[in-house]
């Protein structure tokens, strides 16, 4: 992973951990569900930021890498890990 990509995901991360202990404790507050389910979607949303940033230097490297080098069973894994992923992150 490239050191800029790494550094933007870690501090996405930081910010994400710290709305994850706000929702826990709007919850232990008893704060009302909607604005708790608001701060869940929040976090949703951030972490698919997080995971498209990952994805895309995954892409620029690990599988431009396989499709640069001609071997055909690195590239033919590569695109199937890919493929993978991606299938499970629309559920």
């Amino acid at each position: 992973m490239q050191n800029d990509i790494k550094a933007s995901c870690q501090k996405r991360l930081g910010r994400i951990e710290g709305q994850v202990r706000g929702i826990s404790k709007m919850m232990e507050e008893g704060r009302y569900c909607i604005d708790i389910v608001t701060q869940i979607s929040a976090v949703r949303a951030a972490l698919r930021r997080v995971e498209e940033e990952v994805l895309k230097d995954h892409v620029s490297h690990c599988v431009e890498h396989a499709i640069s080098s001609g071997n055909k069973a690195d590239q033919r894994q590569k695109i199937a890990e890919l493929m993978a992923v991606i299938g499970r992150s629309d559920r």
